[in-house]
Formats: C-alpha cells, structure tokens, sequence
C-alpha cells in the first residue's frame, strides 16, 4: 500500500511502503511510485520495502533516499565499513557479492538488447573478482579543511578543534571530503600511510588544501602498489612551503621504509590534475614494475593501468581468446593506452598497431616494449577520429583483428565508419560502458553479428562492469 507524506515546513514529500523491484541507473535501487514514475533510490536492495523522501523530480522519474527499511531484502549483507553510506567510494557493500555479479550480468544483456536491439548469443557468465575488497592498486585520496561533518560534529561545531579531514569527496560535493578512518579498498599498508601523514599533519600543523579559496600545502595523496610488492606514494601540493612538504616527506620515508618510490608535486592549477605537471623524485625510483605472465610494465605516477591488477590478467586472457590469433596476423589496438594490451597478444601476432590519444601513454607503451624484447609493435600518437586513416592502412597493410578499448563515451561515429571502411574479419570490442558499446554495437550491426559476450567484474562493490564483445563480419548474402 502506497501512501503519501508531505511535510509543508521541510516540503519533503515521502511515499511510504515502496518495494524496491530492481537495480538501474548507476546501480541505484528502482521502485515505482504511487503516479507511475520510477524512482531511483540509492543504497536500497531488490526485495526491500522501505520509506523513500523524494530528493529530486523530473517528469518521467523521481530520486529519493531511505529513511525507513519495514522488511529487508534477503539479498542484503552487512556493509563491512564503517564509512558505507556516506562515503563515495562503494556503493554496493550492502548487497550479497554475488547478487551484485548478478545485477551487473543482467545489466549487460539490458543494455545490449534495450539500447542496442542487438541479436545477442547466450551471455558468458561475468568472471567474478577472486578478491571483493582490497583489490586497487591506485587510490587518490584529497586533502580538505573543509571535511564533512557527521550529524553529531554539526550538534557540536563550535567546539571542534579543525574541520581538516583527508579522504574520498562525499558524492555530488567537490568541496567536501570524507575524513576515512578506514578503506577496504586498496590493501595495506595504503590505510596506514594515509593515517600517518593525517595525523603528522595535524600534530605539526601543515594546512590542508581549502578548495574554495585555493590555499594550503598539502592537496592529494596517490598511492600505488604492485603484486611484486612495490609502493609509490605521490604527495600533491599547493602551496610551495619547501621545508614543511620536505618534512612530511621524510616523515614517511622514515615510517614506511617499504616504500619503493616517494614522489612529490607543487600544482597550483585550479585542478588536481597531473599529466601537464612536472614531479619530483624525494626517495627511492621514479616508477614501479609491475608483472604479468612473462611480461614487465614500467608504471609512473602519470601511467594508466588497469586499477585491478588480477582481474586485468583476466580481462587481457578473454581478450586474447576472442582475437584467436595463429601468428600472422595485423591488430590494431584502437585507444591502446600505455600498450599492455598491445604487448599481451604480440607473440600471438605477427604485428601489432597501437594507437592513443595521449603522447605520454604512447612513450610510455613503446619503453614497456623495449623493456620486454617486443620488436613487432608500432605506437601511435594521436586522435583516433585523424590517426586511423588510409594512410594508416597503407603503410602496415589491412587488420586481420582490430581490438578496441574506448573511453566511456564509446567510439566516434566517424572512428566507426573508418572500422568499416577497412573491413577487418575480427572486432574485439572492450567497454566500461555496456550502454555506449550497445550504441556503437548497432551501429557495426548490419555488417557483424555478435558471437561471444563476456562480462567481467573489475570493481567488487560498484555498479561498474567492463564487458568483452567477439564480433565477426556476416556472411555475404546471395
């Protein structure tokens, strides 16, 4: 029974007694209000019936939050942190693992069949991550003086000795940071450095970055780790206070003596971004070495690697399978990164063509190949809607296999209609977005049919899932 409650003081509205029937948008829970509107109800279960208060409306869906649970779903679980609910970083911790394998498998095959109207095989079953937390090898974290206060600490914030907080930003505030007490995400000793240098902040008094007026010395904290054990830890700074950012920095090379690369950079751009910033080796090397099979990729601060290091070996053996490559064929591997796929398939190939956007990727695939003996793959710079031309074509010849791996926002339509044009016999397609691959899917359509799908999860506890697509050109009709 559905029932509304308005509230003329607050103008909240809250409609009691709605079943949350299944998973949407962004992983958010889906129930049906009282007028027919779908609402979007975040931290919610299939199965649950809760009390929602209506946050947002718009015409054909409403957003809401919990404020009472009546009867819990079975699919739920007890969140193993502390922070779930407020924090940005998880959002599926109080879901059963593998009910969120589940929701990810169907959200695939919706995406396909919905956005897409694609003729789908039967979808593989999602290849499940062997660990659901602390299975990151990068987490950047953001200093703040303006931390979020829990309902508590707002009773009692005339009393509160600093608001500085160092941590993940509450969802949907770029001002605003979560002060974390813990992360299950990235193994140890990740929540130990960043307590550390919390905590020798505060004791020595070194500011924390005010986003609103730009100012303070210590901004974010990345840190990344390997299989093999290795450690970078890289301290983002605003303002250039030398001796105070060399004293955290010892603090650290000191306490964590496992650290194998302690990096620092002064950005005193509006944004926190690093790829047009120079860093500074403080202790140790400049890079990591991370391994894979019988390969070696040499990682910098600046370097994209998949964030899941064990289930990146996965995702690259699905890759490889699909691709069924004998030895003599071309590949081109379209948005190629810092070339790991590239590498992964080279003995397989007899070349391989790699191209990306991004010049500091480029240089960075062509040194892990010289690393690794590779002398049969090419990297070019550039964007891919110029680089993949005929002139591409004419010098390495026609693809036998062009594997894929977009960016969320999928392929340009004009990246798609170059595919055609060169007419190769195998797409591998990779998404972390099966809703812009189902789009471009539709537009490869009338010339390849789908004949393998395979989701795999890279990020235990979100609603993100990476999704594998074997397609091959159709049979020319009489």
């Amino acid at each position: 029974m559905h029932f509304l409650f308005m509230t003329k003081k607050k103008e909240t509205l809250i409609i009691r007694e709605l079943t949350v029937t299944g998973a949407g948008a962004k992983g958010r829970g889906i129930a049906k209000s009282p007028d027919g509107r779908v609402i979007f109800i975040p931290f919610s279960a299939p199965g649950d019936l809760v009390d929602v208060q209506v946050t947002k409306k718009r015409r054909s869906h409403m957003e809401g939050r919990i404020v009472k649970i009546h009867e819990p779903s079975k699919l739920r679980t007890s969140p193993k942190c502390k922070h779930f609910g407020i924090c940005g970083g998880c959002k599926w911790q109080h879901l059963d693992y593998k009910e969120q394998l589940a929701i990810k498998e169907e959200t695939v095959r919706s995406n396909l069949i919905r956005i897409g109207h694609l003729e789908l095989p039967r979808i593989m079953p999602i290849l499940a991550a062997p660990q659901p937390y602390y299975y990151r090898n990068k987490m950047e974290f953001s200093f703040s003086n303006q931390r979020w206060l829990t309902a508590e600490e707002i009773a009692e914030q005339d009393t509160l000795v600093h608001r500085n907080g160092l941590g993940l930003h509450i969802p949907g505030r770029w001002d605003r940071v979560l002060d974390l007490q813990e992360c299950l995400l990235q193994a140890a000793p990740s929540n130990e450095i960043r307590l550390s240098i919390r905590n020798y902040a505060l004791e020595n008094a070194i500011t924390f970055f005010d986003p609103k007026q730009h100012s303070g010395v210590l901004r974010t904290l990345m840190i990344r780790t390997t299989s093999t054990g290795e450690i970078m830890v890289l301290l983002q700074c605003f303002e250039p206070r030398m001796e105070q950012i060399n004293r955290v920095l010892e603090h650290l090379k000191n306490t964590f003596p496992q650290i194998t690369s302690l990096l620092y950079v002064i950005n005193q751009k509006a944004n926190d971004t690093l790829y047009d910033q120079e860093i500074f080796c403080y202790a140790g090397k400049d890079h990591l070495i991370e391994n894979m099979d019988q390969l070696k990729f040499k990682i910098t601060a600046k370097s994209f690697y998949q964030t899941n290091s064990e289930q990146a070996h996965s995702l690259y053996k699905v890759v490889k399978d699909f691709a069924s490559l004998k030895g003599d064929e071309i590949v081109y591997d379209l948005y190629s990164g810092t070339g790991t796929i590239a590498q992964f398939i080279a003995s397989d190939a007899r070349q391989v063509i790699g191209i990306e956007s991004v010049p500091d990727a480029v240089e960075a695939a062509r040194e892990n190949a010289k690393l690794n003996g590779i002398t049969n793959t090419q990297f070019h710079a550039g964007d891919m809607r110029y680089e993949l031309n005929d002139t591409l074509v004419s010098t390495y010849g026609k693809p036998d296999v062009v594997i894929t791996d977009p960016p969320r926002d999928g392929m340009h339509k004009d990246v798609i209609a170059q595919l055609l044009k060169m007419d190769p016999p195998t797409i591998v397609y990779v998404s972390c977005n099966s809703a812009t691959q189902a789009r471009d899917l539709a537009l490869l359509d009338e010339i390849y049919a789908i004949e393998k799908v395979q989701p795999v999860d890279m990020f235990p506890q979100t609603h993100h899932v990476e999704n594998v697509v074997l397609l091959k050109k159709r049979s020319t009709q009489a």
